[in-house]
């Protein structure tokens, strides 16, 4: 079967002002895999994935997703077309229940029923709690509602910024395991941004290194990566 391309960059710039963050990332990422953006604090990470989804606006360069730019295009109007985002900072409604921040990822209640049961098989723990509000759920479970808000409207190609940050290694594990579910039996294509190193390589296909804006290295994740890796983010 030929390999076809998901999300493709072509020399992709961007910033706050005059301030210069990403500077020309070429990339291109294949269907159905787990792609991991690795790298320091401060290297642009999560400017590039902001840059990808129009919530911070290209300075140069296009993005393409199944060879369509979609460059100028609103993040609604790229949520709505089957691109999931669970962000680094916290999006929930703390005052909310499980329930209505799950059903704020979809428009109407028609797909709701589905949708909740959908992750509910990946955490049977939100379907017990639906009533619980949101801001009284640990640290760990948050990120598990976050995810599975991103999941509910079933994207196609689902970016992931810095989940694991501050979480137990059983809860990390569990976060890999639905990944490696979604990619395996719904071929979900997902660009995973992680300083955890270990957890980032046990589930990714392949890996790039982010170094001041732009892409210091790149492969398949394979023997000596972990090694590999470990080299560029200690310079």
């Amino acid at each position: 079967m030929r390999e076809t391309v998901k999300l493709e960059l072509s020399g992709l710039c961007s910033g706050y002002g005059s301030v210069s963050i990403v500077n020309g990332v070429t990339l291109s990422v294949k269907s159905g895999e787990i792609f991991a953006l690795m790298g320091k604090n401060g290297m642009g990470k999560t400017t590039l994935l902001k840059s990808i989804l129009g919530l911070i606006k290209p300075t140069q360069g296009e993005v393409s997703v199944d060879g369509k730019p979609i460059s100028g295009r609103s993040t609604a109007e790229l949520i709505s077309a089957g691109i999931g985002y669970a962000p680094q900072e916290q999006p929930l409604f703390q005052d909310l229940s499980i329930r209505d921040n799950l059903r704020l990822a979809l428009r109407t209640d028609r797909d709701l029923k589905p949708a909740l049961e959908r992750v509910f098989t990946y955490f049977p723990f939100l379907k017990e709690r639906m009533q619980q509000k949101a801001g009284t759920l640990s640290g760990g479970e948050q990120k598990m509602l976050i995810l599975s808000r991103a999941l509910m409207l079933k994207p196609r190609l689902l970016f992931i910024d810095e989940i694991s940050e501050g979480l137990q290694p059983s809860v990390v594990s569990k976060i890999g395991e639905v990944l490696a579910y979604e990619r395996d039996d719904n071929g979900t294509t997902i660009i995973l941004v992680e300083q955890n190193l270990d957890f980032a390589l046990s589930v990714a296909d392949r890996w790039a290194v982010l170094k001041l804006g732009a892409i210091d290295d790149q492969d398949q994740n394979g023997p000596g990566t972990r090694e590999r890796v470990l080299q560029h983010l200690k310079i």
